[in-house]
């Protein structure tokens, strides 16, 4: 029997339209997958093949990204605005408190928002993503710097010929990532323009600079606040902070169930090993032990 389909929703989000997909609307538990940086809602697609129907599984397009529309002209993107995202589509698909399950950015995101609503928040899976690389204090003036010289720049919309060459650049800058995971991204966030070439949906201002960023002791201060239980999936080729930057984050997430847990792939796990990512995000949800990775 074939899984049952998403539909495509749109959130109000202050005047910014967010596209959304949802399955299950009447299901139990809610559940609100958050993607990473230029990526969109399909690339939690595969992992969405072998999560329980039961659930009310929803998947946003942060603004500037997938299907969301765009910030309007003289404006920027921050990270506090995908947490009014969250917040939006909680409200708009009037959501019970959720389950959080982010990658890369969404995680980032997803942590930020339990620590700042954690009556709205139930669980926290954070793939791949263990907070902002925000440096030290030192370099707040070169962050400034680089916001006001990037804002100088026009947007650069780049073009393809085909969606396979979009998804070949997508694999250029990202190595560890697969062809089908890249073709998927690439199928999924990509438009075709008017001269029939190809151009990813994502805003290109998304590439800028950000002017202003949590330092380490202001995440810290945000991992503290959170209550919920949080579970940390890794890649074995994934990312990672620097040893004692890692160390001081695991300490600080008074809520982390268990040593994070490795599986064997790269910074986008979730397309590599969608079954035992699944399963390790089902089997926290319902509260059962997690069972060794697979690394």
């Amino acid at each position: 029997m074939p899984a049952a389909a998403f539909e495509s929703l749109t959130v109000d989000a202050e005047g910014l339209p967010l596209h959304v997909r949802q399955r299950g609307p009447h299901g139990t538990p809610a559940v609100l997958f958050l993607h990473g940086w230029l990526d969109h809602s399909h690339s939690f697609d595969p992992l969405c093949e072998h999560l329980p129907e039961a659930w009310r599984t929803v998947l946003l397009d942060f603004r500037g990204m997938g299907q969301s529309g765009h910030a309007g002209p003289g404006a920027a993107y921050h990270l506090s605005d995908h947490l009014l995202d969250v917040e939006a589509t909680l409200d708009g698909l009037a959501l019970p408190p959720v389950h959080l399950v982010g990658h890369s950015l969404g995680g980032i995101v997803a942590l930020a928002y339990a620590a700042a609503r954690p009556e709205r928040v139930l669980s926290l899976t954070l793939i791949e993503s263990l907070g902002p690389s925000g440096g030290p204090a030192t370099g707040a003036l070169q962050r400034l710097r680089g916001f006001l010289d990037d804002s100088r720049r026009p947007p650069n919309r780049k073009r393809y010929p085909t969606v396979e060459a979009a998804a070949e650049r997508l694999r250029q800058a990202n190595p560890t990532l697969s062809p089908d995971a890249a073709l998927l991204f690439a199928r999924h966030g990509t438009r075709r323009t008017p001269e029939g070439d190809f151009a990813f949906t994502f805003d290109p201002r998304h590439r800028r600079r950000f002017g202003q960023g949590f330092d380490e002791a202001q995440w810290l201060a945000l991992e503290a606040a959170v209550t919920c239980p949080v579970q940390l999936l890794r890649g074995t080729r994934g990312l990672s902070p620097a040893p004692e930057l890692l160390e001081a984050r695991l300490a600080t997430l008074r809520t982390l169930a268990s040593p994070p847990r490795f599986f064997e792939g790269g910074h986008h796990v979730h397309l590599e090993q969608p079954a035992a990512i699944a399963a390790a995000i089902a089997a926290f949800i319902a509260g059962r032990p997690a069972e060794a990775s697979s690394a």
